[in-house]
């Protein structure tokens, strides 16, 4: 193989372990956490409180629907320690926040799904 070959192969994989390297630190610096079924009246700062008892929260997200702007009934807490957000999941899962049992539990990746068409005419 040719020596120019082979040191763009050595670069590739230095590259590809100095991304891994960089994907495990980045996991391991915060949690996202995804907390389902809120009350449509919750405001973030309100949720954050909740999570704030286990932890410091990084932020807060509540999804909103685009045309009404009311609140979807679920959102996502970061937490910057990974013991912490356990902890915050293992207690408050189940758990009512204004009248309501909260889901809450680690957010998976979100899936790619293509996009639709809505342009029916």
């Amino acid at each position: 193989m040719p020596f120019m070959a082979k040191l763009f192969m050595i670069i590739y994989a230095f590259d590809q372990s100095l991304v891994l390297i960089s994907l495990r630190i980045n996991k391991e610096m915060y949690m996202n956490i995804y907390v389902g079924n809120l009350p449509f009246d919750i405001s973030e700062d309100e949720l954050s409180e909740v999570f704030t008892e286990f932890g410091a929260v990084s932020s807060t997200k509540i999804i909103q629907d685009r045309e009404t702007g009311r609140s979807k009934g679920f959102g996502f807490i970061e937490m910057d320690n990974d013991d912490e957000a356990q902890e915050a999941i293992k207690s408050l899962n189940g758990n009512s926040v204004k009248g309501r049992d909260i889901k809450v539990n680690e957010s998976k990746p979100r899936e790619e799904r293509p996009r639709r068409d809505n342009n029916r005419w």
